[in-house]
């Protein structure tokens, strides 16, 4: 499947709010270079070995590569010629036209300055921040980016985007962006993206630099830190460099992504070390204030009239007499031939004892205590009616009712809810896009989950896990 993007004001707005803060620098003649350092090779098999002449291999080799070693250029963002003055003002005319308060001083935090763009969930923040790093490199020439993300799976959502949206963003500005996702077990692609003079992005969580700054312990070795963190660490296959540094050297331009989720003290500390040359903080609920230049909250999302049309599947609990356990009405089955029949959920009690749910298609007269093995809460549950209408129900001897996408269960556990509403979803989806498919209308459902961890896990390796909602 392939997408097409429109291009929309309010997004347009959005990326020259961070575009203007700037306006006033002069793009250089030519791209910002130093002196790469490619690092030093350390060959620890052959340290103590000597050649026929006596003389020591290691040293050899390292004169050797001396010898061979050609200049290498990296390539940073140019600074930014504007004053604090400047910057401010700028700042100001822009938060005027976008009906924001204007700040009363620069915030310093990550860089020259800290910007806040504020953008409701939904209206595609992913894809203004994209847009503002091709606008950036296009307008001053800066070409070094960084994303940082509060988790895993954040990370590979923004690393998809960047997939998606590479032939968009190629017609409209004739060039790719070259992207990667920092692996502290492939390091070479740090180098790539300090030699580089191409738009560079990297996306990396914070779980990646946050860890420990403690320099003494952040080394292999002896009186080095089992659990210290690469990126400040000198490596042997990194030419005995610290990845930290050659990043440092590029000077950074920061997109962060959710940063009320990155306030922590010791992420807002290590940030620092990546030299930001400044940064930009996208959410829909900021936590920390800085210079916010951009607005789009929820109210500005219903006025733009970017909120579409929306039904919502309720789920209703009823506190059945007798239920202590679980019971859910999930539909209702009609024949031309045969008596209605409903589809319960309900718990079961094998032979092991131990207990399971299960699904079946109960007709007029079958007892949920029998079905259930004896399960005590389903005594007196034997169903006398079957009402298969719009407004269906089942009906049972006790004198209780339970209608279609009811759950009883007086414990009420999320988890049983959760699942409930997940089915009930997808049974509407695809009952809606069986009437809307002949019309030309796609049907789309969300699921707005508590946390990402429920839907997909990762350990310490990066494996992908299941989780809880799957």
């Amino acid at each position: 499947m392939k997408f097409s993007f429109k291009i929309q004001q309010y997004q347009t707005d959005a990326v020259n709010a961070v575009v203007d803060v700037f306006k006033g620098q002069v793009r250089p003649a030519q791209d910002t270079s130093y002196f790469f350092d490619p690092g030093r090779l350390v060959p620890v098999k052959t340290k103590n070995a000597k050649n026929s002449n006596g003389y020591n291999l290691f040293q050899q080799e390292l004169d050797e590569q001396e010898a061979k070693q050609d200049i290498i250029l990296g390539y940073a963002n140019a600074p930014i010629k504007l004053d604090k003055v400047q910057l401010l003002e700028n700042i100001k005319l822009i938060q005027g036209n976008n009906n924001i308060t204007p700040s009363k001083e620069l915030i310093e935090g990550q860089g020259k300055c800290s910007l806040d763009i504020e953008m409701e969930t939904g209206t595609g923040k992913t894809y203004v921040y994209i847009k503002t790093m091709f606008e950036l490199n296009k307008q001053y020439g800066w070409n070094k980016f960084i994303i940082i993300v509060p988790s895993v799976a954040i990370r590979e959502g923004v690393k998809k985007s960047l997939e998606t949206m590479e032939e968009h963003f190629m017609s409209q500005y004739g060039k790719k962006a070259r992207y990667f996702i920092y692996d502290s077990k492939n390091l070479t692609k740090i180098d790539d993206f300090a030699k580089s003079n191409e738009i560079n992005v990297m996306i990396i969580n914070n779980q990646a630099f946050a860890k420990s700054l403690n320099e003494e312990k952040n080394k292999e070795g002896r009186g080095g830190d089992k659990g210290a963190l690469i990126i400040y660490s000198e490596r042997d296959e990194f030419g005995s460099r610290k990845p930290i540094d050659v990043i440092a050297k590029t000077n950074p331009i920061l997109i962060l992504d959710e940063p009320q989720k990155l306030n922590g003290p010791a992420t807002q500390k290590a940030m620092k070390r990546f030299n930001p040359l400044f940064s930009v903080n996208y959410s829909a609920t900021h936590k920390q204030e800085h210079n916010e230049v951009y607005r789009l909250d929820a109210i500005d999302a219903y006025n733009h009239k970017l909120v579409k049309k929306i039904e919502v599947k309720g789920i209703e609990v009823v506190n059945l007499k007798g239920i202590d356990g679980y019971l859910y009405c999930d539909s209702f089955v009609t024949s031309k031939n045969k008596p209605p029949m409903v589809k319960l959920e309900f718990e079961q009690q094998l032979k092991s004892g131990t207990v399971k749910r299960v699904l079946r298609n109960c007709a007029y007269g079958d007892n949920l205590y029998e079905l259930s093995n004896g399960m005590l809460q389903y005594e007196g549950y034997k169903i006398s009616d079957i009402d298969a209408s719009d407004t269906g129900c089942v009906r049972f001897t006790n004198g209780e009712e339970l209608h279609g996408g009811e759950v009883a269960n007086n414990s009420q556990e999320m988890s049983d809810l959760r699942r409930v509403q997940i089915r009930e979803t997808i049974k509407s989806h695809f009952e809606k896009e069986e009437q809307l498919f002949a019309q030309g209308i796609k049907t789309l459902s969300l699921f707005f989950i508590d946390e990402v961890a429920k839907y997909r896990l990762y350990d310490e390796d990066g494996t992908q896990k299941l989780g809880s909602y799957l």
